[in-house]
């Protein structure tokens, strides 16, 4: 097990101040492959778990790290309901969707261990999906720009899509990650930078009614903001399949349904791209299980489903 440990020190390049700490963080990744292991093995789920980055996390250092982009408190000021609301009109909403096929989505990109910013990594990827598909161009957009900027939200404290949506409006747009890169902390808007506007929208638009077919439909026109549950030890060492839980009913996380599908009949999936590096799930993606019958889908993957428009 030690030389295994060593194996994903290297591979994921991590590096301890001292043989104190990377003993005791040999004890807790052990643990976790022991727990990922009797996962698979054990029948219950047909997905499966891997020996991800964050093996040798507690599921507690995990949920303080990754599970923390979304503030209360701006949710409580945030009136959801003075956004638009239409429910998606499509004549046939195909069976299968799929915006990477397409080129419509940017690569998987991870938000770091020091700041709650999946709201803001989510928001850009679903503007920059929106320009590819009405403008055909595919920037990559500044999510530090977001964080630094978007005055409704708390920064790296946390966020909500429909307060990233609000400022892309007001301020015009948003300029490139390349012009405005990402460090994850909290700095100074830079204003200059922020006015370097590549790609805009003109509103955004909530997903009524909150139901996995009004979302089916809203998808199947482009990728859509989604706020999950994923504070789950099985959500955090997620490798492949389609995810059929545990999760509850918190909205703790923020992520892109980027396309829908079906394994078979019984076996339907959304396509939820995370901001967690290629090296969780399938590439840093999830197929999370569509159509359960729960009023707000699994994870209440339909609880806030919002979109950009141009």
């Amino acid at each position: 097990m030690k030389r295994k440990h060593e194996l994903w020190m290297a591979e994921h390049g991590r590096v301890y101040k001292d043989e104190v700490e990377k003993a005791a963080r040999f004890e807790i990744f052990k643990d976790n492959v022991k727990y990922i292991e009797e996962f698979n093995n054990g029948g219950v789920y047909n997905y499966t778990l891997g020996v991800n980055e964050f093996a040798d996390l507690t599921h507690e250092e995990f949920t303080e790290t990754f599970i923390n982009g979304v503030n209360e408190d701006s949710f409580r000021s945030s009136e959801y309901n003075t956004m638009i609301s239409m429910e998606p009109q499509i004549s046939s909403v195909p069976t299968s969707v799929d915006w990477r096929a397409k080129g419509a989505v940017t690569a998987v990109k991870h938000q770091g261990y020091t700041c709650g910013s999946c709201w803001a990594f989510a928001t850009a990827a679903a503007v920059e999906s929106l320009h590819k598909i009405k403008n055909g161009v595919l920037y990559d957009l500044s999510q530090q720009q977001l964080v630094d900027c978007a005055w409704k939200t708390l920064g790296c404290g946390g966020g909500w899509p429909r307060d990233s949506y609000s400022y892309i409006k007001d301020n015009g747009g948003l300029t490139t990650a390349a012009n405005y890169p990402y460090n994850e902390v909290d700095n100074p808007c830079d204003v200059m930078k922020a006015k370097e506007i590549v790609a805009n929208i003109s509103d955004f638009v909530s997903v009524t009614p909150k139901t996995e077919a009004a979302l089916m439909e809203a998808v199947a026109k482009q990728p859509v903001t989604v706020v999950i549950e994923a504070e789950s030890k099985t959500f955090m060492f997620y490798k492949s399949g389609v995810y059929k839980g545990p999760c509850g009913t918190d909205l703790n996380h923020v992520v892109v349904a980027v396309g829908y599908g079906q394994v078979h009949q019984s076996s339907k999936y959304w396509i939820l791209k995370n901001s967690w590096g290629p090296s969780w799930g399938e590439g840093g993606y999830m197929r999370l299980e569509k159509d359960v019958g729960l009023p707000k889908g699994l994870c209440v993957v339909a609880a806030l489903p919002t979109y950009p428009i141009l």
